[in-house]
């Protein structure tokens, strides 16, 4: 018999008959020796072995071999010319080229060569018969030839009236197979019914049967006949079941493809009609098209009624209307946003966790709270996504943390810049009843990022307008609410749109121009400037090497030192980010690489003193010891939208004047009168104080904040201008390494301020080594880098009598019981 359906064969074990027989390697037929062994004589001892990838060899199943492995090309070249059996097992392991006995079935076959054809790259074509199955014993693996010693197999109740009756079961279940579709010919019904012998018909019957190697070297192992007759039976039951949904399958689909030709027949006459008649719509075709797409889509079902009802309009309207272009748009952009598809989170915090160290230097409490995000994230992949906003002054990587974050997730990444915005519809889409209408830019993000879960930046969240058009901050209320997000209304799309899975991340720089309830549906993150030592290792880390990169410059060219650039910082910046760093850093860079272009000298490592020669003069110095020389001048400390800063007080007394008191330096209301309270409480402790109580009649006090043409206000420099109008009262000098802030009542109690962390901040970039800070503000210094709290001295003072001390050299006397007011 033949096989009927060849078995996968690897590459590297056989070759497709196909290739084989090309003109360039016509087969050699080789004589081939009966082989004189009737199924009654006993089994030689020791026989050749060839092994099998991926194939049984069944007693009585006749198959071609195509065989390439040099032990077995001279097993099958010695049984043809000696007439001998050979012994077929099958491997474990297909891929092993060499096997060892291990590697090798137990139970074996015993055959014999009908034909081989000798090619000439070496390798042969064997047809090959089974005679009977043998139990292999051990194999010599020394030799050129592989033999194995082996032992016949006797069967167990071959001829029983058990084994009779599962036969004839077997044949006819075999016949109803090839007769519903089976991968048999019809011509094997005669062969199978006239078959010798119960053992005989389950082993053609499996040879037959399109069985896994496992399943074959099963039925080969099984030596009692109504058990593998009883599998074959088994196997039959489930490829006839097969056989049969595979027919059914077909004639569904015949019916179907029946179906839709006869369709496609009449609307192609239907078409030519229109055409001969001058009614032939081209559009009608994209309209059928787009309501697959539309039915094919994972848009919700609201969108999809939606959809279907623009589409149902379509088809009544004629292609070149306005309103048609109209309405094509709209069904696109509900087909281009991505329902249902969604990024998959990254659940590995520690790689989370190194992206986001790599990526920013410090910022250790947006860190913290993204690794909670996703911790939580892995418990409730359910729960609602925050709504942060990041608040520092500009920078200090904002923007470019919100992107790192979204890197670190695995999530797409979409920006939209709210600065300057003033028309509602930028956010919530334009009506569709206008021309030239679109979404709004949170729905253009969604669809450029190509997920629902995108993180999406609000970058500048604080500069948004309003005018007559609307109140974007308004519009944003419902997209930033994570109890209303899942069913966000887009004027444009007019259908619920699902924001709950996106990641919305707000930048700004100052709190005061968002509107509360704004403010109140975002976790606010308050980012301050960076100290030197930040800047010194963002530089290292981050922006030379970019720098560096974008102006060509190789390792080894305009290099810079802690050194120097710490004098870059110092001398060449005043901020509280980095921009203005890699923009010297970037000045630098430049003049190299024309030094490099032109081959000049000095493209190395750049020191202090080539900063003059490449950034020009120094422009910030430390000018407080000469402004503080004269007494009337006090240092206190603001808070900016863009971090903090260093403010001189100056005080001067005008003779011939009558008590006129003057505040100047375009300050707000509050400061003013922060300087009049001041002015009060000296004027009330004179005495004490040893103030020439005349003075206040005689002449005119005049107290003037430099840049005028900064507006201020705020209560925090009260202390200070107390300071400083004692010191011209007294005629002694404040302390120039001292700096203070704090808001003072008239009984001389001093209240807490804001911004402590920016405050001490800029006193560090001055050179200032004590502050002085109102002592309810203590708990503040908890959020300053113990880097900063180390370097900066800070004193806590209650009232004002606790700053004397360290602003005077000896302080002032302490006050009587009496004036302690």
């Amino acid at each position: 018999m033949s096989k009927q359906t060849d078995p996968p064969t690897p590459p590297s074990t056989l070759r497709p008959e196909a290739t084989l027989a090309t003109s360039e390697t016509r087969p050699e037929a080789l004589p081939v020796q009966p082989v004189r062994l009737r199924l009654s004589d006993p089994t030689p001892p020791s026989l050749g072995l060839v092994p099998l990838r991926e194939l049984v060899l069944l007693p009585g199943m006749v198959t071609p071999v195509v065989v390439i492995r040099p032990r077995s090309v001279a097993a099958v070249k010695r049984a043809a010319r000696l007439g001998t059996p050979l012994v077929f097992v099958t491997q474990h392991n297909a891929e092993m080229h060499d096997p060892e006995r291990d590697d090798l079935h137990d139970v074996a076959t015993l055959g014999r060569l009908l034909r081989v054809l000798r090619f000439s790259d070496g390798s042969m074509r064997a047809l090959i018969e089974g005679l009977r199955r043998v139990q292999l014993g051990d194999i010599q693996t020394t030799q050129p030839v592989l033999r194995a010693r082996v032992g016949v197999l006797m069967e167990d109740r071959g001829e029983s009236v058990e084994a009779e009756a599962l036969a004839a079961a077997v044949q006819e279940e075999f016949l109803a197979w090839t007769r519903s579709g089976g991968k048999a010919p019809l011509e094997l019904e005669p062969v199978v019914q006239n078959l010798p012998g119960s053992s005989r018909v389950a082993d053609y019957v499996a040879g037959n049967l399109p069985l896994e190697t496992e399943e074959m070297q099963k039925l080969l192992a099984e030596h009692d006949v109504p058990a593998r007759l009883t599998e074959v039976r088994r196997q039959l039951a489930r490829h006839r079941e097969l056989a049969e949904l595979n027919t059914r399958i077909h004639g569904n689909v015949q019916a179907a493809m029946d179906k839709n030709q006869r369709e496609y027949y009449l609307k192609e006459q239907l078409r030519a009609v229109k055409e001969e008649l001058g009614q032939y719509d081209p559009s009608v075709g994209d309209i059928e098209g787009l309501r697959a797409r539309v039915l094919e889509s994972e848009m919700p079902e609201e969108a999809e009624k939606e959809a279907l009802r623009e589409l149902e309009r379509m088809s009544r309207m004629h292609r070149d209307g306005a309103e048609f272009t109209v309405a094509r748009t709209f069904v696109d952009w509900l087909l281009d946003m991505p329902w249902g598809k969604v990024s998959t989170d990254s659940t590995d915090l520690d790689a989370v966790e190194t992206i986001l160290d790599a990526d920013h230097t410090g910022l250790h409490k947006v860190k913290e709270r993204i690794l909670e995000y996703l911790s939580v994230r892995q418990l409730n992949p359910d729960g609602k996504s925050p709504i942060l906003c990041f608040m520092g002054p500009p920078g200090v990587g904002k923007t470019s943390l919100g992107r790192s974050i979204a890197r670190a997730m695995g999530r797409n990444v979409q920006r939209i810049a709210l600065g300057g915005v003033k028309d509602e519809s930028e956010i919530r889409g334009h009506r569709r009843t206008y021309v030239g209408a679109m979404p709004g830019r949170i729905v253009q993000a969604v669809k450029r990022s190509g997920s629902m879960n995108p993180v999406l930046i609000l970058d500048e969240i604080d500069k948004v307008g309003n005018d007559f058009r609307g109140d974007p901050a308004s519009a944003l209320l419902e997209a930033l609410d994570p109890e209303q997000n899942h069913e966000f209304m887009d004027h444009y799309l007019d259908t619920g749109l699902d924001l709950s899975k996106a990641m919305f991340l707000c930048t700004a720089n100052q709190a005061e121009t968002i509107p509360p309830a704004l403010w109140d549906r975002m976790e606010v993150i308050e980012i301050p400037g960076y100290i030197e030592e930040e800047k010194l290792a963002i530089a290292l880390q981050h922006l030379v090497p970019k720098v560096r990169k974008e102006n060509g410059l190789t390792a080894r060219r305009g290099t810079m030192s802690d050194e120097v650039l710490l004098s870059v910082i110092r001398g060449y910046t005043a901020e509280a980010g980095v921009r203005e760093l890699e923009r010297q850093i970037g000045k630098v860079a430049r003049k190299i690489a024309r030094r490099v272009v032109q081959k000049k000298k000095g493209t190395g490592a750049v020191k202090v003193e080539h900063l003059t020669e490449l950034l020009g003069p120094q422009r910030h110095f430390s000018d407080r010891a000469e402004r503080t020389d004269l007494p009337g001048v006090a240092v206190g400390l603001a808070w900016t939208p863009v971090g903090g800063e260093i403010l001189f007080i100056e005080v001067t007394a005008m003779e011939g004047g009558s008590g006129k008191f003057r505040v100047t330096g375009q300050l707000g209301d509050v400061m003013k009168e922060s300087a009049e309270t001041a002015l009060s409480w000296v004027r009330s402790h004179a005495t004490r104080l040893g103030v020439d109580t005349k003075l206040f009649k005689e002449r005119d006090l005049h107290v003037h904040f430099p840049q005028g043409a900064i507006p201020k206000d705020g209560p925090s420099a009260g202390i200070t201008t107390i300071v400083a109008l004692v010191s011209l009262l007294t005629g002694r000098r404040v302390n120039h390494e001292l700096a203070m802030t704090g808001e003072i009542t008239l009984r001389g109690k001093i209240l807490p301020v804001g911004g402590i962390k920016e405050k001490v901040l800029a006193a560090r970039r001055a050179g200032i080594g004590t502050v002085l800070l109102p002592k309810e503000s203590g708990k503040d210094l908890l959020d300053i880098p113990e880097a900063l709290r180390d370097s900066v001295r800070t004193v806590l003072i209650e009232r004002v009598d606790d700053v004397w001390e360290h602003v005077f050299d000896g302080g002032i006397p302490a006050p009587a019981p009496s004036e302690a007011n």
